[in-house]
């Protein structure tokens, strides 16, 4: 396998720099998709190649339960590298597990409990006002999705500020963000380094619901007024935070000061010549090395076992 099955792993690092500046110079809705869709792929080769090590290293355990000829000596001394490396995955492959696990958990487990304590409102459609002092509302996903609003924030808006809110967290559960920050929140337990993507994200997710609040309101301004005011008087339900981010605001002067220029151009690539098209064309290129990093290292670990195993 050689060089080749280390590189998904740090590979994510060209990711980087498109983190920053996707939210800067592209349209929120394909920064949000581009984050998401780079984070994934790297986690899975990081995940694939995690996976690979961890058969060299079982192979070198006596008593393993992987087949008798992947443990023969040939194995052994076609990848005495990884000897050290194979050991130390297993470990890490554990850590992977758990924090998936839990984080897959604590989404899942808040979500059938919000949706429960749903049962005894009266049905209001896709909105769901709760009679609560502490001003708050997100978007709570599920078959169907609700938009769960405090009374305390209902009477901090007026009307039309009112709209606006309700059309920011509609357009939470019409773009499915719950799933592109759940995804890739599992991205960054697969692999620490594609964690700055998160954040990212969260704020791209927050700007596209925030673009097509203006749109459905038609007046940029006083969606920006909804966002500024919402944010200065709620009190985020800590239980929320579970839904995969959804509690979180983002940086709410940079979505402000967003609302108040342009519409952002919707153009499906930067131009080449510019930071952001530097860094798409960096990300990219990272996740194809990683992508067929990781095929090599499969089928070159194939090889040696189908040699291991086959009689002569």
């Amino acid at each position: 396998m050689g060089v080749f099955v280390y590189l998904p792993l740090v590979l994510p690092l060209t990711a980087l720099p498109i983190a920053r500046l996707a939210e800067q110079h592209l349209h929120p809705r394909r920064a949000a998709r581009l984050l998401t869709t780079v984070a994934v792929i790297l986690a899975s080769c990081s995940l694939v190649c995690l996976g690979l090590l961890v058969v060299v290293g079982t192979a070198q355990l006596p008593g393993n339960p992987l087949p008798d000829g992947w443990s023969d000596d040939e194995v052994r001394e076609a990848v005495p590298h990884d000897a050290f490396a194979g050991k130390a995955s297993i470990l890490a492959l554990v850590a992977v597990t758990m924090a998936c696990g839990f984080t897959l958990h604590r989404h899942y487990r808040f979500r059938a409990r919000a949706h429960r304590a749903l049962a005894g409102l009266p049905d209001g459609g896709d909105l769901a006002v709760l009679p609560d002092d502490v001003p708050y509302a997100y978007a709570l996903p599920g078959s169907p999705g609700r938009v769960m609003v405090s009374t305390a924030m209902l009477a901090a808006l007026d009307p039309a500020e009112r709209r606006a809110l309700l059309a920011h967290e509609r357009a939470h559960l019409a773009g499915h963000h719950h799933r592109l920050l759940l995804a890739t929140r599992l991205a960054g337990c697969v692999n620490p380094l594609l964690r700055p993507l998160q954040a990212a994200l969260v704020y791209s997710t927050e700007r596209w619901a925030d673009e097509e609040a203006a749109r459905a309101t038609g007046d940029r301004r006083l969606t920006a007024r909804a966002v500024g005011k919402a944010a200065l008087i709620s009190r985020p339900d800590p239980r929320a935070a579970a839904v995969a981010g959804f509690a979180a605001a983002g940086p709410v002067p940079r979505r402000v000061a967003a609302l108040l220029g342009p519409v952002p151009p919707d153009r499906g690539w930067p131009p080449a010549l510019t930071p952001a098209g530097a860094a798409a064309f960096v990300a990219a290129a990272g996740t194809t090395v990683s992508a067929l990093s990781a095929l090599n290292a499969a089928v070159a670990l194939y090889l040696v076992l189908e040699a291991a195993t086959t009689p002569l």
